[in-house]
């Protein structure tokens, strides 16, 4: 079985070398390759996950130790593997949704003349989050990290000849820095203190540490989970990575790098259990995202940049979760499987629209599709029922248990909590029946002229994947929940925690689904049957316009961050000038002047050096008698 671990994270990494390494050579199979290194993946997971169901719950772990990684002073870091309860599921879903999008991608990048080179990305980003679940330490899943952070950036700048992909990539990548000095810092406060990074040695050592110590910890953890997560205040970047290529944006918003954030704090869970300050923060941080997103998902016209507006609000109902400690993190992680499946079916369905429109991202000028992307249609619209909640569909039972868990907190934090949760369902519901009903209803906006072409149904390496995703999203919501499946899975790494029943569950979904149902229905009042300006020429108003600008993210960034930064760097160089350098220009005038008065000194004439010596000699011998008679 330990073999089967390494080769999980190595069959893909293996794939982005030799299709990097192999250049144009591999371009007539790289993209085959770059398949079956993920679906081998898969398999090797899918196998571990069998190992583990045989074993007892409290031995359910394979642990593997490939190498002494960093031996230097006290320093000792294995590069160890470890799969668990948790990690698994990671995994299941990294190579199961990965290999799905790898195999939509045949279809997708057909005629792009670097499609060898996007597998090879591809390939690298899958191993590089896998090695992130993975790593039985800190420093492995950093190394990790900064791998899915490499990954996305070379992805969401994949067309680089266009500014805007290449401006979208940096911002992503600088953005995730100030997220990851918040990991790094944490680690280097985790070795200070305990010595070691590991796991196993962390978790033993929480009870011991002091309280302001682990708050710190938590709250770090966190800064580098909003990076990653697209948390706000580092939440910007999310929408302009939708500049990449369509699969793009399904590998990182439903298996891989906006996970990665979720899956640190779950897997934290012994710190921030002990830390009921950071645990406060993560939950403010979910809250005030899930609506944060969902706002700016009701304003967005571009099919991509809504669904980015969605994911950052559906994973603001994660972090929430993971934030209310035992009783949310298996739910928090319910959640993150089922969305898995139906926000990357609804991704490749809008990559589907785009593939039929010529790449027509804006739905106001969709229309009517239904009619000729019959597939389409269907997947998608199975993946708008389970993300806006309606029974059976996977979101009616990860969201709902969010909403329930969060009521069930009691008092004024469990009204808040709770009531952040249902107005965000109400608020998913409209914004996702405004994405459905431009789309796919009214008359077509379009012509054949501004599309190139008569809209079609995409190939069959594009639609079976969206299908499987669509089976995901119907059937992953009662699988995992069934007998509580997933929490008694679950219990051995984030606990056992009985739930109060502040408000019945009958009660509790009765209302939600009543919020969910108003949602639609303003959503159709607006938009069925009426033309698209109209509606917009009556909405323009001053929440519109700021949805419109991501309520004004980047202008925040800007002046908190940019600004005051640049005018630290420019008070910085004054220093610098007017008094480092206006310092060492001081000294250095200095020594000129003296070397100036010294040179004046040396004439060249013997009889002159002559006499300074014989003058030297004469005042040193005329101290000494004086010394003597002393």
């Amino acid at each position: 079985m330990q073999t089967l671990l390494f080769l999980t994270i190595a069959l893909p990494l293996a794939g982005a070398v030799v299709l990097l390494v192999g250049g144009r050579r591999t371009d007539a199979w790289g993209h085959l390759l770059g398949c079956a290194t993920v679906i081998g993946a898969c398999a090797c997971g899918a196998v571990l996950f069998t190992h583990l169901l045989r074993l007892p719950a409290e031995r359910r772990t394979v642990h593997e130790v490939v190498f002494t990684w960093v031996p230097v002073g006290a320093l000792r870091v294995d590069f160890g593997l470890h799969l668990d309860a948790l990690s698994v599921c990671f995994v299941l879903l990294i190579t199961g949704v990965g290999a799905l999008i790898h195999i939509y991608s045949i279809g997708y990048m057909a005629h792009d003349p670097g499609r060898r080179r996007f597998f090879a990305y591809l390939n690298l980003f899958v191993a590089a989050m896998l090695l992130l679940v993975l790593a039985d330490n800190y420093l492995g899943l950093y190394l990790g990290w900064e791998g899915v952070g490499l990954a996305s950036y070379l992805l969401i700048g994949f067309w680089s000849h266009k500014p805007s992909a290449a401006t979208a990539a940096k911002k992503a990548f600088i953005v995730n820095r100030v997220g990851d000095m918040g990991l790094a810092i944490a680690l280097m406060v985790l070795f200070a203190t305990i010595g070691s990074v590991t796991y196993s040695t962390v978790f033993a050592a929480v009870p011991h540490m002091t309280s302001n110590t682990l708050t710190a910890v938590g709250l770090l953890l966190l800064l580098g989970a909003c990076g990653k997560s697209a948390q706000v205040p580092l939440q910007s970047w999310l929408g302009d990575a939708m500049e990449g290529p369509t699969p793009v944006s399904a590998l990182i918003h439903a298996a891989t790098m906006v996970t990665a954030g979720v899956y640190l704090i779950v897997r934290s869970g012994p710190i921030f259990n002990q830390a009921p300050a950071a645990q406060t923060a993560v939950v403010t941080v979910g809250a005030i995202t899930l609506l944060f997103g969902a706002i700016i998902g009701c304003a967005k016209d571009d099919i991509k940049k809504a669904l980015a507006a969605s994911t950052m609000s559906q994973i603001g109902y994660m972090v929430l979760a993971a934030g209310l400690g035992p009783a949310g993190y298996a739910v928090a992680i319910l959640h993150l499987l089922t969305h898995g499946f139906f926000k990357a079916g609804l991704f490749l369905g809008a990559g589907s629209v785009m593939h039929a429109m010529g790449d027509e991202t804006d739905m106001r000028r969709y229309g009517e599709l239904r009619k000729v992307l019959p597939i389409t249609f269907v997947t998608f619209g199975l993946g708008y029922l389970a993300i806006i909640g309606v029974p059976p569909f996977a979101g009616f039972f990860s969201k709902d248990a969010i909403i329930e868990t969060a009521l069930n907190t009691g008092g004024l934090k469990g009204f808040v909590l709770g009531g952040a949760a249902l107005l965000g369902a109400g608020i998913t519901a409209f914004y996702m029946t405004r994405v459905m009903i431009l789309t796919f209803y009214g008359r077509a906006r379009w012509t054949e002229k501004a599309t190139q072409t008569y809209p079609h149904e995409s190939p069959a390496t594009m639609t079976a994947p969206m299908i499987i995703l669509a089976a995901g999203s119907i059937g992953a919501g009662a699988l995992l929940t069934i007998g509580n499946t997933l929490p008694h899975w679950l219990e051995p790494v984030v606990g056992h925690h009985e739930a109060a029943h502040v408000v019945p569950a009958w009660m509790m979904t009765t209302t939600a689904l009543g919020v969910v149902a108003i949602g639609v229905a303003v959503a159709v009042r607006m938009y069925a049957g009426r033309a698209i300006n109209q509606v917009a020429s009556e909405w323009v108003s001053g929440l519109t316009v700021a949805a419109r600008n991501d309520l004004y993210g980047d202008a925040f960034n800007e002046a908190a961050f940019m600004r005051s930064g640049q005018a630290l760097t420019k008070g910085l160089v004054s220093v610098e000038r007017r008094g480092i350098e206006a310092a060492v220009d001081a000294i250095a005038a200095t020594v000129a002047l003296m070397s100036n008065v010294l040179r004046r000194s040396q004439t060249g004439f013997a009889r002159s050096y002559a006499l300074s010596i014989f003058v030297g000699a004469s005042l040193v011998v005329a101290t000494l008698v004086m010394v003597r008679l002393r």
